[in-house]
């Protein structure tokens, strides 16, 4: 399976990406999610994106159709306890059994008539938010930054947090043949150019670790 994106919920309004950008990370475009109640700022590499995410409006997220999506429990993620993740496939054959059961989302956002397939793991709120493109086959070329000063790349390895009582789940079982897309017990971690510069970077605001 191969990723388009990588979303963590902020608790400090995107605060947390001014700590990237010092880390070396040049910052691309940023958006508002109208009538879905977010914002984001994202960063581009070369075969993915990694976007901050955040509430703007309360009213938004907990009305429909977000309410649904439980898109604003997960921004509640230190009351609660469920995963801060979203991880956002490219939609390809590969991902049909993943997704034979989805929510389907019609996001105010977007175009009439497009959706995307959601999956947003209720009843394992620990396990991270997921979907997938609205549109078959490979991902769009966007013009972003992608030459960062750090000189990091390309993903090539991504490990989510889980807790034992989720290593079996169905969702998991999905993945086993994935070398790229693991889970464990700690925090999210990517890596980078299968970590060539042998350096590391932590972001304990993100729960998230960089190797590089």
């Amino acid at each position: 399976m191969e990723i388009d994106h990588i979303f963590i919920f902020s608790t400090n309004e995107g605060q947390e990406a001014n700590d990237l950008v010092k880390f070396g990370l040049i910052e691309g475009s940023n958006r508002v999610h109208k009538g879905q109640g977010t914002a984001n700022r994202k960063f581009y590499f070369n075969n993915f994106f990694l976007e901050i995410l955040w509430v703007i409006n309360e009213d938004e997220v907990n009305q429909s159709p977000t309410l649904e999506t439980q898109l604003g429990y997960r921004a509640n993620f230190s009351q609660n306890g469920s995963s801060r993740f979203g991880l956002c496939l490219v939609n390809t054959q590969e991902t049909d059994d993943l997704f034979e059961k989805a929510e389907i989302y019609q996001p105010n956002y977007f175009p009439q008539g497009m959706s995307i397939d959601i999956l947003p793991n209720v009843d394992n709120p620990k396990l991270p938010w997921t979907f997938r493109l609205p549109y078959r086959g490979g991902k769009k070329e966007i013009n972003e930054p992608k030459s960062h000063t750090n000189q990091i790349c390309k993903l090539t390895k991504i490990e989510f947090e889980i807790d034992e009582w989720n290593i079996k789940s169905k969702y998991i079982s999905n993945f086993e043949k994935e070398k790229d897309i693991l889970f464990t017990r700690s925090k999210l971690i990517l890596e980078f150019d299968f970590g060539k510069q042998n350096k590391l970077y932590e972001n304990n605001e993100l729960d998230l670790i960089i190797k590089y």
